[in-house]
């Protein structure tokens, strides 16, 4: 698989045409891993890319082989303290809070929580199971739309009307409105 540096900006993963850059901030990780994965539960990990590139705190990574329809997550290295408000925890996938979509359904397990249930130390003792088989995935997407014939209004602004209401206060009391819609 090619590995390119790829760009600081837009953070989330941004399909170009060609490839997909893929972009995210942290300001205390001292490493970050994308880890691929396919199938249609996306249970099964194919890779795990090590992102190289970092710019003002942007760990990013360019895949001019990934297409829209990849699934994707994070691995963050990072210090464990949560006493400073450190959790990182590489055991747990994370999602690209810059994702446009998401693949799954979450399979509550006691993996999922970045510390171990039931621990003497509560919350402050780190959990080493891997969370990626029971956490969504995120979906890589292609923006481009195509409007077909369709085309912009062009109404001029001295005859445009833009009106707002509370649909609550407006419907509540309408007569049209079946009573058991109304307000809604």
């Amino acid at each position: 698989m090619n590995i390119w540096p790829g760009q600081s900006y837009p953070l989330g993963a941004t399909w170009d045409g060609a490839g997909v850059n893929f972009a995210l901030f942290s300001e205390h990780a001292t490493s970050v891993e994308l880890c691929l994965f396919e199938g249609a539960d996306g249970k099964e990990e194919i890779a795990r890319i090590p992102i190289a590139e970092q710019t003002d705190q942007v760990w990013h990574v360019y895949l001019p082989e990934a297409r829209p329809g990849l699934l994707y997550g994070y691995r963050v290295y990072g210090p464990h303290a949560p006493e400073a408000g450190h959790r990182f925890n590489p055991a747990k996938l994370l999602l690209d809070p810059y994702a446009r979509a998401i693949a799954g359904m979450i399979h509550w397990s006691d993996a999922l929580f970045g510390y171990t249930m039931g621990h003497p130390e509560a919350d402050l003792a780190q959990d080493e199971r891997d969370s990626a088989a029971v956490l969504p995935k995120c979906v890589v997407v292609d923006q481009a739309f195509s409007w077909g014939d369709d085309s912009p209004p062009r109404t001029p602004w001295h005859r445009t009307v833009i009106y707002e209401l509370h649909v609550k206060g407006f419907t509540i009391r309408h007569p049209d409105v079946p009573k058991e819609l109304r307000g809604t």
